[in-house]
């Protein structure tokens, strides 16, 4: 490992700084995806037919970024954190100390889409078939504050994109976040984004979101370094992995019963 390597530039997480509000760039990372969501989400209300309203867009985010925030942080704290929670048990409610969990957002997501589909009279899949395609973008500004924070970094590698990054050791690694914005973020959302052009069985848009999302962050985990603590007992699988093979699994179950049901 003699060759150069780029190095992790020492970027301040804080964008800016206001007395004693801190404005994060993780934070406006996920105020960008959001924007991003609402945007598209209107856009296609407006084509929709009046299927969707916009106003019907407006409830159905602000519930669903109440989701996210809140399913995140308690699925961090307890997916990954649960030892600390225990010796600190205020640990889940400081929010402002980072700590952001997909799987434990997604469950809070499906939960504000069950309350919204209900209290908009229609069908959960309806629901998730028209999210599913407004979430990748977010999901790639997310892993773009991971990188800009300098956490989630890879394993050790000599490939000649490693990346050194000084505040863990002197060891090249995996740029894992961009990795992970590039395939969750961008290529899902280009696969999802091409594939509702046409109509298709209700559920099918979901399904194919959780086998996409699934399989893309089972292949990164491979090269992202394994968090102290979190692996499964056989030292096989990863947690990260662990949680996502129930999405492949059950993404490809609802989109060959939206299939049968359409024939």
């Amino acid at each position: 490992m003699n060759q150069s390597f780029f190095v992790f530039p020492n970027i301040d997480p804080i964008f800016l700084q206001l007395g004693p509000i801190s404005v994060h760039w993780y934070g406006i990372m996920y105020l960008l995806g959001f924007g991003f969501a609402y945007w598209l989400g209107v856009r296609r209300a407006k084509n929709s037919n009046d299927v969707w309203t916009p106003e019907q867009v407006d409830q159905l985010l602000f519930n669903g970024f109440f989701g996210v925030v809140l399913g995140g942080r308690i699925g961090d704290v307890f997916f990954y954190n649960f030892d600390r929670l225990m010796i600190d048990p205020l640990y889940l409610f400081r929010i402002w100390e980072g700590g952001m969990s997909f799987h434990g957002g997604l469950i809070g997501v499906i939960i504000a889409m069950i309350w919204t589909s209900h209290r908009q009279q229609r069908s959960f899949w309806q629901t998730a078939d028209f999210v599913a395609p407004l979430i990748p973008f977010g999901l790639g500004m997310g892993r773009i504050g991971n990188f800009i924070n300098g956490e989630l970094w890879g394993r050790v590698t000599d490939v000649p994109w490693a990346m050194i990054f000084p505040h863990v050791d002197s060891l090249p690694r995996h740029p894992s976040q961009i990795y992970q914005a590039l395939l969750e973020g961008l290529a899902l959302f280009l696969l999802l984004n091409f594939f509702i052009r046409k109509p298709r069985p209700m559920g099918s848009v979901a399904g194919l979101f959780l086998v996409g999302y699934g399989i893309f962050r089972f292949i990164v985990e491979y090269v992202r370094e394994i968090d102290p603590g979190v692996n499964t007992t056989t030292d096989m699988i990863t947690r990260g992995q662990l949680l996502s093979l129930p999405m492949v699994i059950g993404g490809i179950l609802i989109m060959l019963i939206a299939y049968k049901k359409a024939k």
